[in-house]
């Protein structure tokens, strides 16, 4: 890793970068499921200001994540894509009454496109240390103008979508699969560990990830998509010791903690979960559906002693899962044993891939880190080489990489 040296403002702007996406790291609600509270607050949006579209909004280092939207296809944009940013960079609101005569917007793709933005309206979404997370906004496909009043009432909303984060992080069970939430698997699942290192028995870790689950929603519908969801909690707690953990991590990703359990059983367990989940049918309304899920798995060890690595290690082998065709269960010691693959550690830093020599740069969120590898999140791996630059620049280094396995917005990549 080489250090690189920055001026004031640029050292400035990062530092507030890295404090904001700590805070938002911090609420942990990236690629949390639908919640009926934000979702409220998007109709709220479109009913008092007569817009077509509504949302709330979290941005990390590469890309805008609808916490919920209504009015758009869409789940996410690359962050340079959206007219938030502007917001995001100032931390104040910004109003666009008609797109078309704003010379920042009127060949945007959003104007131009299929989408046809002609007005917005976005307020930040600031924590109480007043970092700004993401974003509130009011959208429209014609042009019009927006009062004073009309922007305090947005402000309002966006407060009334905070108080919804904050009361978020006290919940314990998620509505739709009864799983834990993912900050309640995770307390429980340190007190487990630590039982385990106490009296010196084995624990693993396995994490889950519905496959094709997109394409389940966009065909059938996200009822269809919730049903999918239930079936497959259900199948994973028919299976579970009492003993076990099991939580919900995001939209179609699960977690369990393993008690008394290495590595090798770890495996046993996960293909025997693997096999009742392609077994079992799902009836409703939608007619019958069959689905997959690919599975990744870790153990306690030397390096992995606490959940945020035990969790990282076994996502990094899940997407090997998946990149090695869906369906089937990996294990992060196989991986280890064949890239030379140690401990990782669950973080949110804004990245850069860097190839073309130096001529080509893509944003990326890295989302897990060690001495030899990191997992990263880009809105789309297609075009991005085997071989690359990844770029930290709130630590002041880049490394070369190698392209272990990836999926359409995934990449695990080993240092070289």
């Amino acid at each position: 890793m080489t250090a690189r040296t920055f001026g004031k403002s640029s050292v400035e702007s990062i530092k507030r970068e890295r404090d904001r996406l700590a805070a938002l790291d911090n609420l942990d609600l990236l690629n949390s499921p639908r919640d009926e509270g934000f979702d409220r607050i998007v109709r709220l949006i479109q009913q008092v200001f007569t817009v077509e579209i509504g949302l709330v909004s979290l941005i990390d280092g590469h890309r805008q994540w609808y916490q919920s939207c209504s009015g758009l296809s869409a789940d996410e944009v690359p962050v340079e894509d959206t007219f938030c940013r502007y917001v995001l960079d100032d931390e104040q609101p910004m109003i666009v009454q008609d797109a078309t005569k704003d010379p920042r917007f009127v060949m945007h793709p959003a104007v131009t496109g299929p989408d046809h933005v002609r007005f917005y309206a976005g307020v930040p979404l600031k924590t109480k240390e007043r970092h700004t997370i993401g974003t509130v906004c009011a959208i429209d496909r014609t042009p019009r103008s927006f009062s004073r009043r009309d922007l305090g009432i947005l402000q309002e909303l966006a407060g009334a979508a905070m108080d919804r984060i904050e009361l978020m992080q006290t919940a314990s069970t998620d509505s739709l699969t009864e799983a834990l939430t993912r900050r309640a698997f995770k307390r429980e699942a340190e007190q487990l560990i630590a039982t385990a290192l106490r009296h010196k028995h084995d624990l693993a870790c396995l994490v889950l990830d519905v496959d094709h689950f997109k394409k389940v929603n966009d065909t059938c519908g996200h009822a269809a998509g919730d049903e999918v969801l239930k079936a497959v909690a259900a199948t994973c707690r028919a299976k579970l010791r009492t003993g076990d953990l099991f939580g919900r991590l995001g939209g179609e990703e699960f977690a369990i903690i393993l008690p008394h359990v290495g590595g090798e059983d770890a495996m046993i367990a996960a293909e025997k979960l693997r096999s009742e989940i392609a077994a079992r049918s799902i009836s409703g309304e939608f007619g019958t559906l069959n689905v997959t899920a690919s599975f990744g798995a870790s153990a306690l060890s030397i390096v992995g002693r606490d959940i945020e690595t035990l969790l990282a290690q076994a996502d990094a082998a899940m997407y090997q899962a998946k990149g090695a065709g869906r369906n089937r269960c990996m294990s992060f010691a196989s991986m280890q044993g064949a890239d030379g693959m140690n401990a990782r550690r669950r973080v949110l830093k804004a990245g850069n891939i860097v190839f073309n020599d130096r001529r080509s740069t893509i944003d990326c969120t890295v989302k897990s880190l060690g001495v030899d590898g990191a997992g990263i999140v880009v809105s789309n791996t297609a075009g991005i080489p085997p071989e690359f630059t990844l770029a930290i620049k709130a630590d002041g280094f880049e490394t070369n990489c190698s392209v272990i396995s990836r999926d359409r917005q995934n990449l695990e990549v080993a240092f070289r």
